[in-house]
């Protein structure tokens, strides 16, 4: 049967819709011309080829194996709601629904996750392929389908499997996906079949971008080659317990502490479970870097690390590492950096409804599609053989839902940043590695890489007791044992260290199994026995229910290290004391249920105080900039008995407030610039509310004095290897930030992808210049003249400096008239395909990407549209959706995705919520039967 070709949006477009409409079909007829006169290729396109592939929405078609009907009901926005009478026909009808919007999605996402994505791309992507066959997500992934998830959960993903192949039978390439047939441009990939293997990898890809800290490590070790343990210690700034406060505050903590002294010595030993030492070791990682100690090894055991992690000579091996993760296409994050997220909810008490609110918007990089999927999941009577009712956004390629409600409960996530990596220096000698004082062998595996249009190339996977060799997979990583210093524990170099990747996400786990017993769970006790099994990544879980109960949990495997390590720089894999002793039990990892203030937050800052927990959770959280700001709008809302509204929660999800301005801008204004240019745009920031609004001119010009300062007191000063890419600078000797004799800089460029280079300006930078603007003549606040720029030797001095290179810089980029300026234009958003769209033909790029959209928000600000100070004001995360669940009436819960539900570049839906997302509108979300049935403009009747 023919595809649907004529679905309406059901809305009468308005000017601009009309324009993009417009747009949108003279973007297919270029393509069509292009493609028609590619003469090289001898192809011919056609707008029915474009569309070919766009899914029946209406009407009937049958799908083998289902057991009854199952009906597809999508609304004004193509989001689909599927109703079914069993488990296995729901999954099954997901996966053909999925498969039918998004397969080319998938398919690039199980590539990636086996290493395999030069079967597609050819030989560009050898390289991640070869370290990601080293990492073998795929392989754990198989490993738990073996032997860790239930069988029900593999009747599930089976069965989804079955809906996606249905889809896929007797299709071709350019059938299922318009990039497909640009990929037949260049070679014959023709698309496989499903695995319920492949469902489950995603989960592990998941996991990689919400890894932690590993690039904190990375770049603590980095740091010690230009700058000392003192000046590390001020970049890397204590958490601030007293001003931000933590996720858990009151209740189970305390009453839960005794417990925790008991059990902490479970799966560890000595002195790494019961917090006569704990208390030490927590203090310790979470003032590790603010002393100094730990993270540049020079107090204490700090020594030993030093000799660990090979401080000196890390620069050349981890920056080599860097690069690797540089090229690394992201899953649904930043490669680990940037990765934050919004989650509250307020109790019953405090809302107009009388139940709970809950509100969520997981902060991760921009795609085309989005990364999420919206759908809902309906038995049409629940009952022990169909047993889901459950909304909310889930991934294009797994079963069940991740993110949202059933007719019981709610439930949101933001990354707990928990510490679940560690880097370990190996040494290698022979065919094996050193381990307590003997020699052991690898483990070794060997990959065959197939590559579209070359030869097949095999690598050979080295793994000691701590991981995979990650140093096997590129030549820079040999260098860091040349070049490391050493204490006189550390055994001989020789030709040097290794570095392997210890991680709990490459031990088989049961995350799956945690999804669908979320999406079912009824209660409390329900969802905290779910949650245990999230294991990777772990997640800040919050909760509420109809019966106006609240609650956070903290899952994951969490592990157990000695007092003397820490996790915040790499370690010596040789040395016993350094292994992981075990994991935080997961009735030790803490929790809040109802408590007494009404209202739950998190947002990526500190779970818990370190002084009333024994065990470590990581020494890298989020500063609790957002987190903060979420708690005092909640609280200004509350005083004096004020209630909060769903509307109220989509308003604080669009918050712009700008805490470091906040903080700068009272000092920026007493600064007096002789520049008479300089002086106008100063005069922008006089009664500025601090909002960073699209429009404001004077969000524009603090962000970029805030860049400027960013730049001159710190990022000069950085290794070049976290510094961005095209910087070129002649930079201060090592171990100085004070200005020096021309004769003795060295002319250095920096080594990062810019989206990735420090300093990013996020709120661990808030913090290190909130503590140095108390010591105005720091040696950080120095920077040289360059040209007719003055020096700087104290804090006015650099601001002032700031002020005249943001002044030249927005006027080279906005004009010289400031009435012009705004912060939209600066920060801007584009939205990309991430294959084609990225590295395709010019013309394939033009027709499958979108934008620019010009934001409000920026870093570390409730509306999180994120930028990297180092590298630009282009906006390098954003929240990927927003939602708000009503408990008190489901149908009047809120949600919006980034783009659309269809990954098909000229489908109505590719794109068509993108405009209201940036305007902070929200959908209505139908959930009750006859809500849904209301929103539904097309119906698809699937049977056996």
């Amino acid at each position: 049967m023919p595809p649907n070709t004529t679905a309406s949006t059901g809305q009468q477009p308005g000017k601009s819709g009309r324009r993009k409409g417009r747009k949108a079909r003279l973007i297919v007829l270029v393509l069509v011309l292009a493609l028609i006169g590619g003469v090289a290729y001898g192809s011919y396109w056609s707008i029915s080829t474009v569309r070919a592939s766009f899914p029946q929405t209406k009407g009937t078609l049958t799908l083998k194996g289902l057991s009854g009907p199952v009906e597809v009901k999508r609304d004004n926005y193509g989001i689909p709601q599927i109703y079914a009478s069993s488990d296995a026909d729901l999954f099954m009808a997901q996966g053909y629904v999925q498969a039918q919007d998004r397969f080319y999605e998938m398919d690039v996402r199980r590539h990636m996750a086996s290493g395999r994505l030069s079967e597609m791309f050819g030989k560009s992507q050898v390289d991640n392929d070869e370290f990601l066959r080293t990492l073998g997500w795929d392989r754990v992934a198989k490993q738990e389908y073996d032997t860790k998830l239930s069988a029900t959960t593999k009747k599930y993903l089976q069965a989804y499997a079955e809906g996606v192949n249905s889809y896929l039978q007797g299709k071709d390439g350019e059938d299922i996906s318009l990039e497909y047939a640009a990929l037949g441009f260049t070679n014959e990939y023709k698309p496989q079949t499903w695995t319920p293997v492949d469902s489950i990898s995603w989960l592990k890809a998941m996991a990689w971008d919400l890894r932690g800290n590993m690039q904190d490590e990375i770049d603590r070790a980095l740091l010690t080659s230009r700058l000392g343990p003192k000046q590390i210690a001020d970049l890397y700034p204590q958490y601030p317990y007293s001003r931000n406060k933590a996720i858990v505050q009151e209740g189970q903590y305390s009453e839960l502490a005794g417990a925790f002294q008991q059990g902490g010595t479970s799966g560890s030993s000595g002195t790494s479970g019961t917090n006569g030492t704990g208390g030490t070791s927590t203090g310790t990682a979470s003032g590790a870097s603010g002393t100094g100690g730990t993270a540049s090894g020079t107090s204490g055991t700090g020594g030993t690390a030093s000799g660990a992690s090979g401080t000196a000579g890390l620069d050349s091996q981890l920056g080599g590492l860097t690069r690797v993760l540089d090229d690394l296409p992201p899953a649904v994050g930043v490669n680990g950096d940037g990765i934050g997220s919004n989650s509250w909810v307020v109790g019953g008490t405090h809302t107009i409804s009388g139940k709970p609110l809950l509100a969520n918007d997981p902060h991760l990089s921009p795609s085309l599609p989005s990364v999420w999927y919206q759908m809902g999941l309906h038995c049409r009577s629940v009952s022990s053989t169909c047993q889901y009712d459950v909304s909310g956004y889930t991934f294009a390629g797994m079963p069940g839902v991740i993110i949202g409600h059933n007719q019981d409960i709610a439930w949101g996530m933001t990354n707990s940043g928990a510490d679940v990596t560690d880097l370990y220096l190996e040494k290698i000698t022979g065919d094996g590695y050193l381990y307590d004082g003997k020699v052991k062998p690898f483990e070794t595996r060997e990959e065959t890489i197939k590559v579209a249009g070359g030869e097949s190339k095999k690598i050979v996977v080295r793994e000691t007791n701590n991981g995979p060799l990650l140093s096997d997979r590129d030549e820079e990583l040999v260098k860091v044992g040349r070049k490391a210093t050493v204490d006189t524990a550390a055994p001989d170099r020789g030709d040097g260290y290794g570095v392997a990747l210890r991680w709990t996400a490459l031990q088989p786990g049961t995350t799956m199994d945690a999804v669908f017993a979320m999406d079912k769970a009824k209660n409390w006790t329900d969802f905290r026995k779910a949650a245990s099994q999230f294991e990777v990544p772990s997640q800040n879980l919050i909760y509420a229910d109809n019966e106006n109960h609240i609650g956070y949990t903290l899952p994951g495997k969490i592990p157990l290290r000695e007092e003397s390590d820490n996790g915040s720089i790499p370690a010596p894999g040789w040395d016993p004391k350094y292994r992981w002793t075990g994991y935080i039990p997961q009735d030790a990892l803490p929790y809040e249920y109802d408590p007494e203030r009404g209202y739950i937050v998190t947002a990526n800052q500190a779970v818990i105080d370190p002084d009333k927990y024994p065990y470590t959770l990581t020494a890298d959280w989020g500063y609790g900039a957002r987190s903060q700001r979420i708690t005092d709008l909640i609280q200004s809302k509350i005083k004096d008995g004020g209630k909060i509204s769903t509307d109220d929660m989509r308003q604080m999800q669009l918050d712009n407030s700008s805490e470091i301005a906040r903080l700068l801008v009272p000092t920026l204004l007493k600064i007096d610039p002789e520049n008479k240019d300089v002086r106008e745009a100063q005069k922008l920031l006089e009664g500025w509310d601090y909002t960073q609004d699209a429009d404001s001119a004077a969000a524009a010009y603090f962000n970029a004095v805030w860049r400027n300062v960013l730049k001159l007191a710190f990022g000069n000063k950085l290794p070049k290897e976290l510094r961005p890419k095209g910087q070129c600078l002649w930079v201060e000797p090592v171990n100085t930030t004070g200005p020096a004799d021309e004769a003795e800089k060295v002319r250095e460029c920096g080594q990062r992808d810019p989206d990735r280079a420090q300093p990013d300006g996020g709120d661990r930078w808030f913090e290190v210049v909130r503590k140095l603007m108390d010591q105005p003549d720091s040696e950080w606040w120095s920077t040289p003249k360059v040209g007719t720029r003055p020096a700087a030797h104290n804090r006015d001095q650099l601001f002032k400096r700031a002020m005249i290179d943001a002044r030249w810089e927005l006027t080279a980029k906005l004009g010289k008239d400031i009435d012009s300026w705004s912060w939209g234009r600066l920060h801007r958003l584009f939205l990309k395909n991430q294959t084609l769209g990225t590295a395709g033909p010019e013309f394939i790029q033009y027709a499958l990407n979108r934008g620019p959209w010009e934001l409000g928000g920026g870093e570390a600000t409730v509306n999180a549209t994120g930028w990297n100070a180092a590298g630009g004001y282009g906006v390098v995360w954003v929240p990927s959706m927003r939602m708000v669940v009503n408990l008190g009436d489901l149908d009047k819960s809120k949600w919006i995705n980034l783009t659309g539900a269809s990954g098909h570049a000229y489908s109505a839906h590719y794109v068509d919520q993108t405009d209201k997302w940036a305007d902070g509108e929200l959908l209505p979300w139908a959930f009750s039967d006859q809500a849904v049935e209301k929103s539904t403009s097309d119906k698809l009747v699937l049977k056996p």
